[in-house]
């Protein structure tokens, strides 16, 4: 299964589905991200996190991509994935294909995709000193926008819980 088959079916089943379904209907039909994203019920810390990444993307300046890319995601997936692995159940079965996402993330982003998008930013860089601070400007913005996200998925599957502990006691 490649990753972004995996994520969107997993979002689905935190999410709701329909929006996430009406978010890539509306995109395959040639809307932009800020109006695709208007039209569904999104909460709006993920609505930034993915308005911020693309605001990266459109700059079309390779060294900022990375430095989204890199400090957003490759260089901190493995500690914070390994976080939840230690912090879970793994005698739950419902959980066996994320446990193999998780792992297999941990793996790939640790061993190859981390140190390859590093040294994809020096060469990016070299010495300009200008590209440099600009890449530590993208990589707070990008750890604070991945934090967001990661809080208001947290705050989803509390709710779904709660609402899933609500309709169990009825």
């Amino acid at each position: 299964m490649r990753f972004n088959d995996f994520l969107i079916n997993y979002l689905k089943k935190i999410l709701h589905e329909d929006e996430i379904n009406d978010f890539i209907e509306l995109i395959a039909s040639g809307n932009s991200v800020q109006y695709s994203l208007s039209e569904i019920n999104i909460d709006s810390k993920v609505a930034d996190f993915v308005k911020y990444s693309f605001s990266i993307i459109e700059t079309n300046k390779p060294h900022l991509i990375a430095s989204a890319f890199t400090f957003g995601r490759e260089d901190i997936i493995p500690d914070m994935f390994i976080g939840i692995l230690k912090n879970s159940d793994s005698k739950n079965k419902l959980y066996n294909k994320l446990t193999y996402y998780l792992e297999r993330h941990i793996e790939l982003d640790g061993d190859e995709h981390g140190p390859l998008a590093l040294e994809m930013i020096s060469e990016l860089c070299e010495n300009d000193d200008q590209k440099w601070h600009e890449v530590l400007l993208v990589a707070k913005e990008s750890l604070k926008k991945r934090i967001s996200l990661w809080d208001a998925i947290n705050d989803l599957i509390q709710k779904r819980n709660q609402h899933i502990k609500i309709v169990n006691f009825s």
